[in-house]
């Protein structure tokens, strides 16, 4: 069996329960190191085969699953954040379908949703965006055309922008052709949860300028959008004069 776990953005304590659960009992890991904190590491049994999958190709990756699983081994695949949001899981999962090795997935804590707890920032505030985009700037790896981020700007909704620290100058013209201005409320979030992090508030005018500034070129999420400015309505879920369920409306009788 192959479990793949979602590490958490970073922080020793934010994987989950069974991620930590699974980890322990494994008898070969294979772990994203240039991304996963070492610490979970610690974790594991003294016995247990490590691997740095940060040194390795797909193919080495998928022969050590396959000759884990011939030894009657339990292996865990230790992703970082969730490894559903950039983390190529999906050619790993296909490959051991054809291979007949069975997998489970377990999910993590992504580093946007630690990003924004950096900034006690909340994604989906009433009266200023209800979506949430996450996605990245074409680089060496391209992205469809109908997902350039100038295009997905164009909705001016809450936007987490990954692996694009690199390429700020790029990413600040991409925003500024859709619905975003210079003053649009932006932030540079480094290493989300480690004890490194640091957070950069900012605008997307000034979004390459606070990157070069701070020298942070890489391990950062971009975060924009109006969810970042002081102004938002409050939830109608909580107010007096809005009934639920389980609360009747200010002067209604409790049905």
């Amino acid at each position: 069996m192959v479990h793949f776990i979602g590490a958490g953005p970073g922080a020793a304590d934010l994987i989950t329960v069974r991620g930590r659960k699974l980890l322990r009992e494994a008898d070969v890991v294979i772990y994203a190191g240039s991304l996963v904190n070492p610490a979970l590491l610690e974790d594991c049994r003294p016995d247990c085969e490590i691997h740095n999958s940060a040194f390795l190709t797909l193919e080495e990756v998928l022969r050590l699953m396959a000759d884990a699983e011939a030894a009657g081994k339990t292996t865990v695949r230790l992703h970082t954040g969730d490894p559903s949001v950039y983390g190529a899981i999906r050619e790993q999962t296909d490959a051991l379908d054809r291979m007949g090795i069975p997998y489970t997935v377990t999910p993590g804590v992504s580093s946007v949703f630690g990003a924004a707890a950096a900034l006690g920032a909340e994604f989906t505030l009433p009266g200023v965006s209800q979506t949430v985009i996450l996605t990245r700037m074409a680089g060496r790896t391209p992205v469809p055309e109908a997902e350039q981020l100038s295009k997905l700007a164009a909705h001016g909704a809450s936007m987490a922008i990954f692996l694009s620290a690199g390429m700020l100058d790029g990413v600040q013209a991409e925003l500024l052709k859709g619905a975003y201005t210079p003053d649009t409320p932006a932030a540079i979030v480094y290493k989300a949860t480690w004890p490194e992090e640091r957070v950069c508030r900012c605008t997307v005018g000034t979004l390459a300028e606070t990157g070069q500034r701070e020298n942070i070129t890489k391990t950062a999420l971009l975060l924009i959008g109006g969810f970042l400015a002081g102004d938002y309505e409050r939830s109608r879920l909580y107010a007096p004069d809005f009934s639920t369920e389980f609360r009747a409306a200010a002067g209604e009788e409790q049905p």
